[in-house]
């Protein structure tokens, strides 16, 4: 019995030959815990994509950035993120409070390397991690169930310029982005914003 694939998947394999294939690639590379490997992966990088959908199955996907190591692997079964200032839609973590099954997909682009993880997502205080994110606002633990490689055929050789000013960094503070300011935002923000401070830039 597979542990990955669906009769919906299975349809496809049938219809194009690949059931050999799947099940090879199954048995090869599919995991239900990270390895050391799969863990140094995840913390060297500074993105991720984040497949979440509502109790409808409407599908939402996010960029998730930060500084290298800003998704932290606490063990073999678990990923933590933090969650930073955005835009205040929660479209991702909306989606994940009612349905937590969650995807997530790791791309070196600089080494043409991928890395899917399926879990599931609780939401935790922002100081309940070791050390705590500087300024999230609360923490997604991911408690993971399935973890395998894809091909990195098609993935365009990418090289990193610079890293994003609006990371939260200790030490540093956070610049404020100018569409807050915006004539549309800057009436709607939430108590306590940074933007609201006009002395803040």
């Amino acid at each position: 019995m597979s542990k990955l694939y669906r009769p919906s998947h299975r349809a496809l394999q049938q219809q194009f030959d690949t059931v050999r294939l799947a099940d090879r690639l199954e048995a090869r590379m599919f995991r239900e815990a990270m390895t050391d490997e799969d863990r140094a992966f995840i913390e060297h990088l500074d993105m991720f994509f984040l497949a979440t959908a509502d109790r409808d199955g409407c599908p939402s996907c996010s960029y998730r950035g930060g500084d290298p190591g800003f998704v932290r692997a606490l063990d073999a079964h678990t990923l933590v993120f933090p969650n930073f200032d955005g835009n205040g839609m929660y479209l991702s973590l909306g989606n994940a409070a009612e349905n937590p099954a969650i995807g997530m997909l790791f791309i070196d682009f600089e080494n043409q390397k991928r890395l899917r993880v399926h879990g599931t997502a609780s939401f935790a205080a922002a100081d309940s991690v070791d050390p705590p994110y500087v300024e999230a606002q609360f923490v997604v633990r991911v408690a993971v169930r399935q973890v395998f490689p894809n091909c990195p055929r098609y993935i365009p050789k990418l090289q990193r310029v610079e890293a994003s000013k609006f990371v939260p960094r200790s030490g540093v503070q956070t610049p404020v982005p100018n569409w807050k300011r915006a004539e549309w935002a800057c009436d709607v923000l939430p108590a306590g914003d940074p933007a609201r401070d006009p002395e803040r830039s």
